[in-house]
């Protein structure tokens, strides 16, 4: 019925929302650092470092919008089959 494909529609909604959060969240997650010479003469490089919580937050992001995702289109698919 009606209030099964709103509920549809506002986990799709909220797998969308948590989609984007994942990818935020990945992309705050990393940073740029100049790394010191190994030896002398040498110069300098940039290495990029993540920061562990950003990235856990990512992958809880993504978990939430793959299972989400998998409930709002099965609650789609069997209200419109019960239509």
């Amino acid at each position: 019925g009606l209030v099964t494909s709103r509920g549809a529609l506002a986990e799709l909604v909220l797998a969308a929302a948590a989609a984007v959060g994942c990818v935020l969240s990945w992309l705050a997650a990393s940073s740029q650092v100049v790394v010191a010479p190994v030896l002398e003469g040498e110069p300098s490089t940039t290495s990029t470092v993540y920061y562990a919580p950003m990235l856990t937050l990512s992958l809880l992001f993504a978990t939430a919008a793959g299972v989400l995702a998998v409930l709002g289109v099965t609650r789609l698919r069997r209200s419109a089959a019960a239509s």
